[in-house]
């Protein structure tokens, strides 16, 4: 069970007079100075009035103390937020206690729930939010090792996505540059030059994975089929530019509206 802070309240001990200290969800209470122990039910006459409240906080700390996804840790949080409401109802000492121990539990499911998220994230590779979590609960657990962990396996998918950055860098500068040469009549060697630069430029803002980066992708993913067909049938077959750019963006877009078309009817 987790253990909660106690603290003495003012019940005193029957053999020594001695200040208690109140374990509530065990239901049981330690002389701090004889050490003896009493059930809370033989001293608080009304104890079964907080029933409900420590039944609350017991469940909670069950499913706390075997929380390994953030669900469960969410779980306990609600079950301690419910046990704080019910707390309201009692405006005693001991009621103080209950809702004290409610709110020590809540910071417990809140830390343990940003912990199991950064586990979560780490088991699916997002090496970036897993760190986002673990840093929010830094030194809890294991914390600091795993963003050592989640820093030196994001640095080794940070080399892997070199080639796809520039791959992908690449194929809006070619669009650009076919249109300059074949339309605004731009000569093959000018066009080189833009070419790498914009690759360069486009292909470092991928590898960042920022904003821009996802929307260089997306321009870039519309803009592949297009440009393949393009190539293919102007400089493979010697078709006219224009029939060329027509075919090459016409066909795409027909099939995506079929698609479209046929999705609806089913």
């Amino acid at each position: 069970m987790a253990e909660l802070n106690a603290k003495p309240v003012s019940l005193k001990c029957k053999i020594c007079g001695g200040d208690l200290v109140n374990d509530y969800l065990a239901g049981a209470c330690r002389c701090e100075n004889c050490g003896n122990r009493w059930n809370l039910s033989d001293l608080v006459p009304n104890y079964k009035d907080y029933q409900r409240v420590v039944e609350k906080l017991n469940r909670a700390s069950e499913i706390l103390d075997t929380a390994d996804d953030p669900a469960e840790a969410g779980q306990a949080l609600l079950m301690y937020k419910s046990a704080a409401a019910d707390c309201m109802d009692h405006t005693d000492v001991i009621g103080a206690d209950l809702m004290r121990l409610s709110k020590e539990g809540q910071e417990k499911a809140v830390t343990m729930k940003h912990y199991t998220s950064g586990r979560s994230y780490m088991g699916k590779g997002n090496c970036r939010k897993a760190i986002t979590e673990f840093e929010k609960v830094k030194g809890f657990r294991d914390t600091d090792i795993l963003i050592e962990q989640c820093r030196e396996q994001a640095r080794i998918e940070k080399k892997k996505r070199i080639p796809y950055a520039v791959i992908i860098g690449m194929i809006v500068p070619a669009v650009l540059c076919i249109i300059l040469k074949e339309k605004a009549g731009l000569p093959i060697a000018a066009c080189i030059p833009i070419f790498i630069i914009l690759s360069a430029g486009l292909g470092f803002v991928v590898y960042l994975e920022n904003v821009w980066s996802v929307i260089i992708e997306i321009l870039s993913f519309l803009s592949a089929v297009p440009l393949i067909l393009f190539v293919i049938l102007a400089y493979g077959f010697h078709m006219s530019v224009g029939l060329s750019a027509g075919i090459a963006v016409g066909v795409p877009l027909g099939i995506l509206i079929l698609m479209a078309v046929l999705a609806e009817r089913k």
